[in-house]
Protein backbone atom coordinates (compact mmCIF):
# COMPACT_ATOMS: atom_id res chain seq x y z
CA UNK A 1 0.00 0.00 0.00
CA UNK A 2 2.82 2.39 0.79
CA UNK A 3 4.00 2.28 -2.83
CA UNK A 4 0.61 3.15 -4.36
CA UNK A 5 1.28 6.94 -4.36
CA UNK A 6 4.65 6.32 -6.05
CA UNK A 7 3.03 4.12 -8.70
CA UNK A 8 0.26 6.66 -9.31
CA UNK A 9 2.85 9.42 -9.61
CA UNK A 10 4.90 7.38 -12.10
CA UNK A 11 1.77 6.74 -14.20
CA UNK A 12 0.82 10.44 -14.11
CA UNK A 13 4.35 11.45 -15.11
CA UNK A 14 4.54 8.86 -17.91
CA UNK A 15 1.15 9.87 -19.36
CA UNK A 16 1.96 13.58 -19.19
CA UNK A 17 5.43 13.30 -20.72
CA UNK A 18 4.29 10.68 -23.25
CA UNK A 19 1.44 12.83 -24.57
CA UNK A 20 3.77 15.82 -24.76
CA UNK A 21 6.32 13.76 -26.75
CA UNK A 22 3.56 12.65 -29.12
CA UNK A 23 2.57 16.25 -29.80
CA UNK A 24 6.21 17.30 -30.24
CA UNK A 25 6.59 14.58 -32.87
CA UNK A 26 3.49 15.88 -34.64
CA UNK A 27 4.80 19.45 -34.42
CA UNK A 28 8.13 18.49 -35.99
CA UNK A 29 6.28 16.59 -38.75
CA UNK A 30 4.14 19.65 -39.53
CA UNK A 31 7.14 21.99 -39.64
CA UNK A 32 8.94 19.60 -42.01
CA UNK A 33 5.99 19.81 -44.42
CA UNK A 34 7.56 23.08 -45.53
CA UNK A 35 10.16 23.27 -48.30
CA UNK A 36 13.78 22.78 -47.37
CA UNK A 37 15.95 25.87 -47.05
CA UNK A 38 19.63 26.29 -46.25
CA UNK A 39 20.12 28.16 -42.97
CA UNK A 40 23.62 26.96 -42.19
CA UNK A 41 25.23 30.37 -42.82
CA UNK A 42 26.34 32.92 -40.21
CA UNK A 43 26.28 30.43 -37.33
CA UNK A 44 28.05 32.81 -34.92
CA UNK A 45 25.51 35.55 -35.60
CA UNK A 46 22.68 33.06 -35.15
CA UNK A 47 23.97 32.03 -31.72
CA UNK A 48 24.23 35.69 -30.74
CA UNK A 49 20.67 36.34 -31.91
CA UNK A 50 19.39 33.43 -29.86
CA UNK A 51 21.31 34.59 -26.79
CA UNK A 52 20.26 38.24 -27.01
CA UNK A 53 16.71 37.92 -28.32
CA UNK A 54 15.36 34.62 -26.94
CA UNK A 55 17.39 34.27 -23.75
CA UNK A 56 18.13 37.93 -23.07
CA UNK A 57 14.65 39.22 -24.07
CA UNK A 58 16.35 42.23 -25.67
CA UNK A 59 13.48 43.08 -28.02
CA UNK A 60 10.80 42.58 -25.38
CA UNK A 61 12.00 45.45 -23.19
CA UNK A 62 11.65 47.98 -26.00
CA UNK A 63 8.19 48.43 -24.50
CA UNK A 64 9.34 48.73 -20.87
CA UNK A 65 6.16 47.92 -18.91
CA UNK A 66 5.17 44.79 -20.82
CA UNK A 67 8.82 43.89 -21.36
CA UNK A 68 9.88 44.00 -17.70
CA UNK A 69 6.75 42.13 -16.57
CA UNK A 70 7.41 39.48 -19.21
CA UNK A 71 11.02 39.11 -18.06
CA UNK A 72 9.80 38.58 -14.48
CA UNK A 73 7.31 35.91 -15.56
CA UNK A 74 9.87 34.29 -17.87
CA UNK A 75 12.68 34.13 -15.31
CA UNK A 76 10.37 33.30 -12.43
CA UNK A 77 8.52 30.51 -14.16
CA UNK A 78 11.70 28.90 -15.48
CA UNK A 79 13.60 29.08 -12.18
CA UNK A 80 10.65 28.07 -10.00
CA UNK A 81 10.20 24.95 -12.12
CA UNK A 82 13.68 23.83 -11.08
CA UNK A 83 11.84 22.64 -7.99
CA UNK A 84 9.96 20.24 -10.26
CA UNK A 85 13.12 18.12 -10.19
CA UNK A 86 12.73 17.74 -6.42
CA UNK A 87 9.02 16.98 -6.82
CA UNK A 88 9.73 14.28 -9.40
CA UNK A 89 12.35 12.62 -7.18
CA UNK A 90 10.05 12.80 -4.15
CA UNK A 91 7.14 11.43 -6.16
CA UNK A 92 9.03 8.50 -7.64
CA UNK A 93 10.97 7.45 -4.53
CA UNK A 94 8.56 8.44 -1.76
CA UNK A 95 10.90 10.95 -0.16
CA UNK A 96 9.92 14.37 1.17
CA UNK A 97 11.94 17.46 0.24
CA UNK A 98 14.92 15.41 -0.82
CA UNK A 99 16.81 18.66 -1.34
CA UNK A 100 17.17 18.98 2.41
CA UNK A 101 19.09 15.70 2.50
CA UNK A 102 21.45 16.81 -0.27
CA UNK A 103 22.00 20.51 0.49
CA UNK A 104 22.78 22.35 3.74
CA UNK A 105 19.68 23.91 5.30
CA UNK A 106 20.77 27.54 4.62
CA UNK A 107 21.48 26.76 0.95
CA UNK A 108 18.20 24.92 0.51
CA UNK A 109 16.39 27.73 2.31
CA UNK A 110 18.01 30.32 0.07
CA UNK A 111 16.86 28.46 -3.05
CA UNK A 112 13.27 27.99 -1.88
CA UNK A 113 13.19 31.55 -0.58
CA UNK A 114 14.26 32.81 -4.01
CA UNK A 115 11.56 30.67 -5.59
CA UNK A 116 8.94 32.12 -3.25
CA UNK A 117 9.92 35.71 -4.04
CA UNK A 118 9.81 34.96 -7.75
CA UNK A 119 6.44 33.21 -7.34
CA UNK A 120 4.99 36.32 -5.70
CA UNK A 121 6.44 38.56 -8.43
CA UNK A 122 5.08 36.27 -11.15
CA UNK A 123 1.63 36.33 -9.52
CA UNK A 124 1.60 40.15 -9.43
CA UNK A 125 2.89 40.40 -13.02
CA UNK A 126 0.24 37.99 -14.27
CA UNK A 127 -2.49 40.04 -12.59
CA UNK A 128 -1.18 43.17 -14.34
CA UNK A 129 -1.20 41.30 -17.65
CA UNK A 130 -4.80 40.21 -17.01
CA UNK A 131 -5.81 43.80 -16.23
CA UNK A 132 -4.14 45.05 -19.42
CA UNK A 133 -6.08 42.52 -21.49
CA UNK A 134 -9.48 42.62 -19.81
CA UNK A 135 -9.86 45.92 -17.95
CA UNK A 136 -7.59 48.46 -19.65
CA UNK A 137 -8.25 46.64 -22.95
CA UNK A 138 -5.13 47.64 -24.85
CA UNK A 139 -6.02 48.15 -28.50
CA UNK A 140 -3.71 45.53 -29.97
CA UNK A 141 -5.54 42.83 -28.02
CA UNK A 142 -8.90 43.82 -29.53
CA UNK A 143 -8.27 43.14 -33.23
CA UNK A 144 -10.68 40.98 -35.22
CA UNK A 145 -8.33 37.99 -35.17
CA UNK A 146 -8.22 38.11 -31.36
CA UNK A 147 -11.83 37.05 -30.84
CA UNK A 148 -12.88 33.66 -29.52
CA UNK A 149 -10.12 31.12 -28.88
CA UNK A 150 -7.12 33.50 -29.24
CA UNK A 151 -8.60 35.81 -26.59
CA UNK A 152 -9.55 32.94 -24.27
CA UNK A 153 -6.16 31.29 -24.76
CA UNK A 154 -4.40 34.43 -23.53
CA UNK A 155 -6.54 34.44 -20.39
CA UNK A 156 -6.36 30.68 -19.76
CA UNK A 157 -2.59 30.78 -19.57
CA UNK A 158 -2.74 33.64 -17.06
CA UNK A 159 -5.16 31.66 -14.88
CA UNK A 160 -2.86 28.65 -15.14
CA UNK A 161 0.08 30.67 -13.86
CA UNK A 162 -1.91 32.24 -11.01
CA UNK A 163 -3.08 28.82 -9.82
CA UNK A 164 0.38 27.21 -10.08
CA UNK A 165 2.05 30.01 -8.12
CA UNK A 166 -0.70 29.89 -5.48
CA UNK A 167 -0.39 26.12 -5.08
CA UNK A 168 3.38 26.42 -4.71
CA UNK A 169 3.08 28.97 -1.90
CA UNK A 170 0.26 27.08 -0.11
CA UNK A 171 2.28 23.87 -0.36
CA UNK A 172 5.15 25.59 1.44
CA UNK A 173 2.91 27.39 3.93
CA UNK A 174 1.20 24.18 5.11
CA UNK A 175 4.41 22.12 5.30
CA UNK A 176 5.10 22.31 9.05
CA UNK A 177 8.54 20.69 8.68
CA UNK A 178 9.57 23.35 6.18
CA UNK A 179 8.09 26.22 8.21
CA UNK A 180 9.93 25.04 11.35
CA UNK A 181 13.26 25.27 9.53
CA UNK A 182 13.13 29.04 9.59
CA UNK A 183 14.90 29.12 6.21
CA UNK A 184 13.28 29.83 2.85
CA UNK A 185 9.75 30.69 3.99
CA UNK A 186 10.17 34.29 2.87
CA UNK A 187 6.62 34.61 1.54
CA UNK A 188 4.90 31.49 2.82
CA UNK A 189 5.45 32.52 6.47
CA UNK A 190 2.83 35.23 5.92
CA UNK A 191 0.39 32.72 4.42
CA UNK A 192 0.89 30.07 7.11
CA UNK A 193 -1.18 31.96 9.79
CA UNK A 194 -4.24 31.51 7.56
CA UNK A 195 -4.08 27.79 8.41
CA UNK A 196 -3.04 28.17 12.07
CA UNK A 197 -6.28 26.80 13.52
CA UNK A 198 -6.04 23.47 11.69
CA UNK A 199 -4.75 20.19 13.03
CA UNK A 200 -1.51 18.63 11.82
CA UNK A 201 -3.52 16.06 9.88
CA UNK A 202 -5.50 18.76 8.08
CA UNK A 203 -2.33 20.72 7.31
CA UNK A 204 -0.71 17.58 5.92
CA UNK A 205 -3.78 16.90 3.76
CA UNK A 206 -3.73 20.46 2.34
CA UNK A 207 0.03 20.26 1.74
CA UNK A 208 -0.26 16.92 -0.07
CA UNK A 209 -3.25 18.10 -2.11
CA UNK A 210 -1.36 21.25 -3.15
CA UNK A 211 1.68 19.14 -4.00
CA UNK A 212 -0.31 16.77 -6.24
CA UNK A 213 -2.28 19.58 -7.90
CA UNK A 214 0.94 21.53 -8.48
CA UNK A 215 2.72 18.73 -10.35
CA UNK A 216 -0.47 17.73 -12.19
CA UNK A 217 -0.97 21.38 -13.18
CA UNK A 218 2.56 21.60 -14.53
CA UNK A 219 2.02 18.48 -16.66
CA UNK A 220 -1.32 19.85 -17.94
CA UNK A 221 0.37 23.17 -18.69
CA UNK A 222 3.16 21.38 -20.54
CA UNK A 223 0.68 19.58 -22.79
CA UNK A 224 -1.49 22.66 -23.22
CA UNK A 225 1.44 24.45 -24.88
CA UNK A 226 0.97 22.60 -28.19
CA UNK A 227 -2.54 24.02 -28.53
CA UNK A 228 -1.60 27.49 -27.34
CA UNK A 229 0.26 30.55 -28.53
CA UNK A 230 2.54 29.88 -25.57
CA UNK A 231 4.30 27.27 -27.64
CA UNK A 232 6.77 30.13 -28.14
CA UNK A 233 8.15 29.26 -24.68
CA UNK A 234 9.86 26.32 -26.42
CA UNK A 235 10.16 27.54 -30.00
CA UNK A 236 11.54 31.04 -29.42
CA UNK A 237 15.05 29.62 -29.15
CA UNK A 238 15.21 27.73 -32.47
CA UNK A 239 13.18 30.47 -34.17
CA UNK A 240 15.62 33.22 -33.22
CA UNK A 241 18.52 30.97 -34.23
CA UNK A 242 17.06 30.31 -37.69
CA UNK A 243 15.87 33.89 -38.11
CA UNK A 244 16.99 36.02 -41.03
CA UNK A 245 20.60 37.22 -40.81
CA UNK A 246 20.78 39.04 -44.14
CA UNK A 247 19.70 42.70 -44.43
CA UNK A 248 15.95 43.07 -43.92
CA UNK A 249 15.47 44.69 -47.32
CA UNK A 250 17.13 41.78 -49.13
CA UNK A 251 14.58 39.42 -50.63
CA UNK A 252 15.22 35.83 -51.61
CA UNK A 253 15.48 35.08 -55.29
CA UNK A 254 13.72 32.13 -56.85
CA UNK A 255 16.42 29.82 -58.22
CA UNK A 256 14.34 28.96 -61.30
CA UNK A 257 13.81 32.63 -62.17
CA UNK A 258 17.49 33.42 -61.56
CA UNK A 259 18.44 30.61 -63.93
CA UNK A 260 16.17 31.96 -66.66
CA UNK A 261 17.48 35.52 -66.25
CA UNK A 262 21.08 34.31 -66.39
CA UNK A 263 20.22 32.43 -69.56
CA UNK A 264 18.80 35.61 -71.10
CA UNK A 265 21.71 37.79 -70.03
CA UNK A 266 24.54 35.42 -70.91
CA UNK A 267 25.37 35.75 -74.62
CA UNK A 268 27.29 32.46 -74.49
CA UNK A 269 24.43 30.46 -73.01
CA UNK A 270 22.85 27.78 -75.18
CA UNK A 271 19.06 27.79 -74.66
CA UNK A 272 18.86 24.48 -76.52
CA UNK A 273 21.41 22.72 -74.38
CA UNK A 274 20.43 19.22 -73.34
CA UNK A 275 18.81 18.84 -69.93
CA UNK A 276 21.20 17.15 -67.48
CA UNK A 277 20.51 13.46 -66.98
CA UNK A 278 18.02 12.79 -64.23
CA UNK A 279 16.29 16.17 -64.50
CA UNK A 280 13.97 15.37 -67.39
CA UNK A 281 11.26 13.93 -65.20
CA UNK A 282 11.53 16.43 -62.39
CA UNK A 283 8.31 18.26 -61.71
CA UNK A 284 8.60 22.00 -62.22
CA UNK A 285 8.31 23.71 -58.85
CA UNK A 286 5.50 26.14 -58.25
CA UNK A 287 6.51 29.79 -58.18
CA UNK A 288 5.73 31.34 -54.82
CA UNK A 289 3.31 29.93 -52.28
CA UNK A 290 -0.26 28.85 -52.93
CA UNK A 291 -0.50 26.70 -49.83
CA UNK A 292 1.35 26.47 -46.54
CA UNK A 293 3.44 23.54 -47.80
CA UNK A 294 4.88 25.82 -50.50
CA UNK A 295 6.50 27.91 -47.78
CA UNK A 296 9.84 27.03 -46.24
CA UNK A 297 9.99 25.09 -42.99
CA UNK A 298 11.41 28.24 -41.36
CA UNK A 299 8.22 30.12 -42.34
CA UNK A 300 6.14 27.38 -40.70
CA UNK A 301 8.37 27.47 -37.62
CA UNK A 302 7.70 31.23 -37.53
CA UNK A 303 3.96 30.58 -37.59
CA UNK A 304 4.11 28.15 -34.68
CA UNK A 305 6.34 30.53 -32.71
CA UNK A 306 3.99 33.52 -33.04
CA UNK A 307 3.19 34.92 -29.58
CA UNK A 308 0.11 36.80 -30.85
CA UNK A 309 1.38 39.84 -28.94
CA UNK A 310 0.30 42.15 -31.77
CA UNK A 311 3.43 44.29 -31.82
CA UNK A 312 3.79 43.64 -35.54
CA UNK A 313 0.23 44.74 -36.28
CA UNK A 314 0.43 47.79 -34.00
CA UNK A 315 3.54 48.94 -35.94
CA UNK A 316 2.23 48.10 -39.43
CA UNK A 317 1.66 51.35 -41.40
CA UNK A 318 -0.90 49.63 -43.62
CA UNK A 319 -2.91 48.51 -40.60
CA UNK A 320 -2.58 51.92 -38.94
CA UNK A 321 -4.12 53.59 -42.00
CA UNK A 322 -7.15 51.31 -41.94
CA UNK A 323 -6.05 48.63 -44.41
CA UNK A 324 -7.20 45.05 -43.86
CA UNK A 325 -3.65 43.74 -43.37
CA UNK A 326 -2.61 42.44 -39.95
CA UNK A 327 0.80 40.70 -39.90
CA UNK A 328 -0.27 38.84 -36.73
CA UNK A 329 -3.26 37.40 -38.61
CA UNK A 330 -0.96 36.29 -41.44
CA UNK A 331 1.02 34.18 -38.97
CA UNK A 332 -2.06 32.85 -37.17
CA UNK A 333 -3.70 31.89 -40.48
CA UNK A 334 -0.55 30.14 -41.69
CA UNK A 335 -0.42 28.15 -38.46
CA UNK A 336 -4.11 27.26 -38.73
CA UNK A 337 -3.67 26.06 -42.31
CA UNK A 338 -0.62 23.88 -41.60
CA UNK A 339 -2.48 22.42 -38.61
CA UNK A 340 -5.41 21.64 -40.91
CA UNK A 341 -3.06 19.92 -43.35
CA UNK A 342 -1.51 17.93 -40.49
CA UNK A 343 -4.94 16.75 -39.30
CA UNK A 344 -5.80 15.80 -42.88
CA UNK A 345 -2.68 13.65 -43.07
CA UNK A 346 -3.46 12.02 -39.71
CA UNK A 347 -7.03 11.26 -40.78
CA UNK A 348 -5.90 9.66 -44.05
CA UNK A 349 -3.16 7.35 -42.76
CA UNK A 350 -0.22 9.54 -43.59
CA UNK A 351 -1.42 10.80 -46.97
CA UNK A 352 -2.75 14.26 -47.75
CA UNK A 353 -6.11 14.20 -49.49
CA UNK A 354 -6.96 17.33 -51.46
CA UNK A 355 -9.47 19.34 -49.42
CA UNK A 356 -10.01 22.04 -52.05
CA UNK A 357 -8.42 24.62 -49.74
CA UNK A 358 -5.17 26.52 -49.70
CA UNK A 359 -3.54 29.45 -47.91
CA UNK A 360 -5.72 31.87 -49.85
CA UNK A 361 -8.73 30.29 -48.13
CA UNK A 362 -7.43 32.00 -44.99
CA UNK A 363 -5.56 35.05 -46.27
CA UNK A 364 -7.23 37.33 -48.82
CA UNK A 365 -5.53 39.00 -51.77
CA UNK A 366 -6.57 42.34 -50.33
CA UNK A 367 -4.48 41.65 -47.25
CA UNK A 368 -1.26 40.72 -49.02
CA UNK A 369 -1.44 43.57 -51.53
CA UNK A 370 -1.94 46.07 -48.69
CA UNK A 371 1.61 45.36 -47.48
CA UNK A 372 4.18 48.11 -48.16
CA UNK A 373 7.11 45.68 -47.55
CA UNK A 374 8.57 48.19 -45.06
CA UNK A 375 9.73 45.44 -42.64
CA UNK A 376 8.23 47.20 -39.60
CA UNK A 377 6.64 43.91 -38.51
CA UNK A 378 9.94 42.06 -38.83
CA UNK A 379 11.87 44.72 -36.94
CA UNK A 380 9.47 44.85 -33.99
CA UNK A 381 8.81 41.12 -33.50
CA UNK A 382 10.27 40.03 -30.13
CA UNK A 383 11.09 36.52 -31.41
CA UNK A 384 12.39 37.21 -34.96
CA UNK A 385 9.28 36.22 -36.93
CA UNK A 386 9.12 37.34 -40.57
CA UNK A 387 5.50 37.80 -41.79
CA UNK A 388 6.77 39.71 -44.82
CA UNK A 389 8.41 36.63 -46.32
CA UNK A 390 5.09 34.77 -46.36
CA UNK A 391 3.35 37.78 -47.91
CA UNK A 392 5.98 38.07 -50.65
CA UNK A 393 5.79 34.35 -51.46
CA UNK A 394 2.02 34.59 -51.83
CA UNK A 395 2.42 37.66 -54.04
CA UNK A 396 4.96 35.79 -56.12
CA UNK A 397 2.45 33.02 -56.71
CA UNK A 398 -0.27 35.46 -57.78
CA UNK A 399 2.01 37.31 -60.19
CA UNK A 400 3.93 34.39 -61.71
CA UNK A 401 1.35 31.60 -61.61
CA UNK A 402 -1.99 33.40 -61.81
CA UNK A 403 -1.00 36.66 -63.54
CA UNK A 404 -3.24 38.24 -60.94
CA UNK A 405 -1.31 41.34 -59.97
CA UNK A 406 -3.19 44.63 -59.41
CA UNK A 407 -3.66 46.81 -62.50
CA UNK A 408 -1.12 49.36 -61.26
CA UNK A 409 1.55 46.71 -60.89
CA UNK A 410 0.77 45.13 -64.25
CA UNK A 411 1.11 48.54 -65.89
CA UNK A 412 4.45 49.09 -64.20
CA UNK A 413 5.78 45.68 -65.27
CA UNK A 414 4.58 46.25 -68.83
CA UNK A 415 6.36 49.60 -68.89
CA UNK A 416 9.57 47.99 -67.65
CA UNK A 417 9.28 45.34 -70.34
CA UNK A 418 8.59 47.85 -73.13
CA UNK A 419 10.43 50.98 -71.98
CA UNK A 420 13.06 49.72 -69.53
CA UNK A 421 11.57 51.88 -66.78
CA UNK A 422 8.41 52.00 -64.67
CA UNK A 423 7.11 55.10 -66.49
CA UNK A 424 4.97 55.07 -69.65
CA UNK A 425 7.48 56.98 -71.76
CA UNK A 426 9.55 55.79 -74.67
CA UNK A 427 13.28 55.72 -73.97
CA UNK A 428 13.85 58.24 -76.77
CA UNK A 429 11.55 60.73 -75.01
CA UNK A 430 13.05 60.58 -71.55
CA UNK A 431 15.06 63.79 -71.92
CA UNK A 432 12.27 65.86 -73.46
CA UNK A 433 11.73 67.59 -70.15
CA UNK A 434 15.08 69.32 -70.64
CA UNK A 435 13.69 71.24 -73.59
CA UNK A 436 11.07 72.75 -71.34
Amino acid sequence: MQYIPNILFAILLAVGVGYFAKNVKKLIRNIKLGKDVDVSDNSSQRWKNMAYIALGQSKMVRRPIAGILHVIVYIGFVIINIEVLEIIIDGLFGTHRVGLKILPEPVYGFLIGSFEILAALVFVSVIVFWLRRNVIKIKRFLSAEMKGWPKNDGNFILYFEMVLMTLFLIMNATDTTFQNLGHGNVISQYIAPMFSGLSKGSLHLIERTSWWLHIAGILVFLNYLYFSKHLHILLAFPNTYYGKTTPKGQFTNDANVTKEVQMMMDPNADPFAATPEGEEDQEVERFGAKDATDLSWVNILNAYTCTECGRCTSNCPANLTGKKLSPRKIMMDTRDRIEEIGKNIDANKGQFVDDQKDLFSYISKEEIWACTSCNACVETCPVSIDPLQIIMEMRRYLVMEESAAPVELNNMMQNIENNGAPWPYNQMDRLNWVNE
